[in-house]
């Protein structure tokens, strides 16, 4: 249940002497907007704004994000005190249905997840169709869509009970998803989800245990991965959120909003971002590893290079998911003893960035994906998998918003307007004629 409320002051748009009236909006924490509704239809005006980076396309009590202040929060609880306290099923449970869940509500989520993990056989034989060297995001995007063929019992967004289960087999599906694009990569056997393990101590079995021997769940590297998922599920109206919401619009089923996410999510100003992060790395460890060096090329307009993981659109000032990273980020290295000339780079390269004038002033400062890059190379979490486990993480946020946009009676199918600026009226020519009016 959202909190906004119209106030009584109205903003005014003159144009050619023309006066109009809009209704300003005020969120519940303070932040205020001017309801455009109605201009096109008083005015025959409308608005541009490229990026839609001063655009409100909803009102949502979801999650809570101030950039200048560095603040994040999910259904009004900060980040901080769920990363201390809490786990990524609960945080789940916590954006999609508005609460924390009680003991009793917790355990019945966690068994309905824990029961739906196992992918239908005849599913499973789609791995065999891809390509060996198919990008994982491909992979996952094309499956989850898929489902919805297997259960078409699913597929009504006005249906609450369908919704549920549908709620609950894409939480419990997407990491065996994600494992088994993994293992096709790698030509290694698909390991089955195993029901007396946690959600993130499953899926790190199904990703590196061989039927051969014995596989070991590292605690450490549960911990680590219960943060990342948790950071990552769930960042207001980003593009991958927006997607889905657009999608779902539509009254398309979930499973199909959730793969048009994923394929939003792919891209590298997006998800793919950590990737890239790695990828800088690599490309200074290739060129003798001088961080100086490229610190200094990073701050020339004039060249190409530019250091990946630094500043974020929203937050001008310490993205809050890169501080509990970088405390954990420095824990979990030291913890299991990981010895990789990329994380020294890494490591050499924040310090140098944070003391560097520059970077402060521009506050250029180690976002989330500089960090998570970094963990998820430790977890030998493969580099082409990294957008994949954003994608894990970032499930119950997409979840929560369609849910949230379906349930809200007010919602209408998403449709922008442009502003034209093609050629004026013009007629078609036959194609015998169409050289003579070149030549003309």
């Amino acid at each position: 249940i959202t909190k906004e409320r119209t106030m009584s002051k109205k903003a005014k748009l003159i144009v050619d002497g023309e006066e109009y009236e809009f209704p300003i909006v005020e969120g519940s924490e303070q932040e205020k907007g001017i309801d455009i509704s109605s201009l096109r239809a008083e005015s025959k005006l409308i608005t541009l704004d490229n990026g839609f980076a001063n655009t409100s396309t909803c009102q949502s009590g979801i999650t809570f994000l101030n950039g200048e202040e560095g603040i994040l929060r999910y259904r009004g609880i900060p980040i901080e005190e769920l990363a201390a306290n809490s786990n990524f099923l609960e945080v789940s449970y916590l954006l999609i249905y508005g609460n924390l869940p009680t003991p009793e509500e917790y355990h019945s989520f966690e068994k309905q997840i824990t029961e739906h993990t196992l992918l239908r056989e005849d599913l499973i034989k789609f791995y065999d169709g891809f390509p060996r060297d198919a990008h994982p995001m491909a992979v996952l995007g094309s499956i989850v869509s898929a489902i919805s063929t297997f259960y078409q019992d699913g597929l009504d967004p006005k249906n609450k009970d369908q919704v549920d289960l549908s709620i609950i087999r894409l939480m419990a599906k997407l990491p065996t998803i994600a494992a088994y694009s993994y293992k096709t990569s790698i030509g290694q056997p698909k390991i089955y989800p195993t029901n007396d393990l946690d959600y993130c101590s499953n899926f790190l079995k199904m990703m590196f245990a061989v039927p051969s021997e014995e596989y070991e769940v590292v605690p450490e590297f549960v911990e680590a991965l219960n943060l990342l998922l948790i950071l990552h599920a769930d960042h207001e109206q980003n593009c991958s959120t927006s997607t889905v919401r657009l999608i779902g619009s539509s009254q398309a089923n979930l499973y199909a909003s959730i793969s048009g996410g994923i394929n939003a999510l792919w891209g590298p100003l997006h998800g793919g971002a950590n990737q890239a992060v790695i990828e800088m790395l690599h490309e200074i460890h290739d060129n003798g590893g001088d961080v100086d060096k490229f610190i200094e090329m990073s701050k020339d307009k004039s060249n190409p290079f530019r250091l990946m993981g630094f500043g974020h659109r929203v937050y001008k000032n310490f993205d809050p998911r890169a501080k509990i990273l970088k405390d954990a980020c420095d824990k979990v290295l030291e913890k299991i003893g990981v010895s990789d000339p990329l994380l020294d780079i890494a490591k050499s390269l924040e310090e140098k960035a944070l003391n560097d004038p520059y970077f402060q002033e521009k506050k250029l400062y180690p976002n989330v994906d500089f960090y998570s890059g970094i963990i998820y190379s430790a977890l030998k979490i493969p580099t082409d998998m990294f957008t994949v486990m954003f994608a894990i993480g970032r499930l119950p946020g997409w979840i929560a918003h369609w849910k949230e946009m379906n349930e809200n009676k007010g919602t209408k199918i998403g449709r922008p307007r442009q502003i034209y600026s093609g050629e004026n009226l013009n007629h078609y020519v036959p194609m015998n004629q169409r050289d003579k009016k070149k030549a003309a």
